[in-house]
């Protein structure tokens, strides 16, 4: 769907463009026609001349090309034209008009009439009159000009209208787009507000906006401060059922381990136990999760939460031996909940330090997009038709090891509930395995699992 700024845009373009259609097609007849009149009115000027100077002549056709001072009349075929008839049909004319005549018109009157036919050498147009001097002789007088002259007239009067529209449809188009600009800013500025300020936990002041957008803001308030009530509650009921598991399911391992005292097997009954705590444990991620993902606002220092997994894995006696190396900024910040980044890093580093053979590496850095981290071991590794069973929910890919086989699957839901993604590859650097994690760096509102 077209956005609102495309459609104000375009509708903007059409409505001016015909605008300037409708407005040029008048424009060009107008001008046309005054064209055509002022060459009109300039070519009856020229009849009157034309029968001024015979009058002058006293009826004397031969004589009245020395009453007309214009120079074309004198150079042949220069486009004007005039030409005397008597009541004989002998005909006078201009010597423009060399060894031709321009056509004869019978029913010419005292009224004058204009015309438009075919010249020497072109299309001309004419105005002819009866005229009666006082000795009662009668004389049909004709001038005419080149039409030429007109056409050039229009087509530069048309060149200057096209480029004065196209300066208009130019200043119309950057006018159309700085008008929608302006009109949608207030939008824009609200979309940028909601992500940001959700990010830092504030609300948005309607006084900030125009008052047709005020209303959507207060809306918007009160969706914001429901969406967070939502995710509170979401994240102790979480918390309340994992508190309230807990306690069932230390009972039953203690029983267990009383029975087993007693040389009962229970080994049975401990991995299905096992299992049911794995699934549990990650059901309870994926719920809390899903409320932290929406809630963008929360920022841990990756450094703080490297550095107390890094003092955990130390203190584990089969995995002291091993080397944990880490480089990223100092003021690293992963948009996500402490909880959770820890989690991810935990169930990763666990079995990188499980599988590596003397050192594990965690490297982290931001783009523009995104915050990404990457945790390689000098381990085996694991081959590539097996990784995207490795990310499955209980995918084991070595069953003589202790573990449920779920850390990975954890570590993916966690992942994708804020809108981010797990890759696993082979480690260019150790040799091991590569486990790459990307969590976009603004999420807004919108990202849950």
């Amino acid at each position: 769907m077209w956005s609102l700024r495309q459609r104000a845009i375009l509708g903007g373009l059409i409505w001016a463009g015909i605008a300037i259609a409708i407005g040029g097609v008048a424009l060009f007849y107008f001008f046309d026609t005054l064209t055509q009149r002022r060459f009109d009115e300039a070519l009856l000027d020229r009849y009157i001349q034309v029968v001024s100077a015979l009058g002058n002549s006293g009826g004397e056709p031969e004589l009245v090309e020395s009453f007309l001072n214009d120079p074309a009349y004198q150079r042949p075929y220069s486009g004007r034209y005039w030409q005397i008839t008597g009541a004989d049909d002998t005909a006078v004319a201009s010597r423009s008009l060399f060894d031709s005549l321009l056509p004869d018109h019978s029913d010419a009157s005292a009224e004058v009439q204009f015309w438009t036919g075919t010249g020497p050498q072109s299309l001309v147009r004419g105005a002819y009159g009866l005229v009666s001097l006082e000795d009662g002789a009668d004389w049909v007088v004709n001038v005419a000009e080149s039409l030429s002259a007109l056409e050039l007239e229009r087509q530069r009067i048309r060149q200057s209208l096209l480029t004065t529209f196209a300066l208009i449809g130019a200043l119309g188009v950057a006018g159309t787009i700085l008008q929608t600009s302006a009109i949608l800013r207030p939008l824009n500025k609200l979309r940028e507000d909601v992500a940001h300020r959700w990010d830092r936990d504030e609300f948005l002041e309607p006084r900030d906006y125009p008052e047709e957008v005020a209303p959507l803001v207060t809306d918007i308030n009160t969706l914001l401060e429901r969406n967070r009530e939502i995710v509170e509650r979401g994240r102790r009921q979480a918390a309340d059922l994992a508190h309230a598991l807990k306690t069932p399911s230390a009972i039953l391992r203690n029983e267990l381990n009383a029975l087993a005292e007693c040389n009962v097997d229970v080994n049975n009954a401990r991995s299905a136990l096992d299992r049911v705590d794995a699934q549990l444990q990650r059901s309870l991620a994926r719920t809390r999760a899903a409320n932290s993902g929406a809630s963008a606002q929360r920022q841990t220092e990756l450094r703080t939460s490297v550095e107390r997994l890094a003092r955990l894995f130390r203190s584990m006696h089969d995995r002291a031996a091993k080397t944990l190396r880490f480089e990223f900024a100092p003021d690293l910040r992963v948009p996500m909940d402490m909880q959770d980044i820890e989690e991810i890093l935990g169930n990763i580093l666990e079995n990188a330090f499980h599988w590596a053979k003397a050192t594990v590496q965690l490297t982290a850095g931001r783009t523009e997009q995104e915050v990404w981290i990457r945790i390689e071991d000098d381990g085996p590794g694991i081959p590539e038709v097996d990784r995207r069973e490795a990310l499955r929910s209980g995918g084991r890919l070595d069953t003589s090891a202790p573990g449920t086989g779920i850390g990975l699957a954890i570590v993916a839901d966690l992942a994708q509930a804020y809108g981010g993604a797990i890759a696993l590859d082979a480690s260019d650097t150790l040799g091991g395995l590569s486990v790459l994690i990307s969590i976009p760096s603004a999420q807004g509102l919108g990202i849950s699992g």
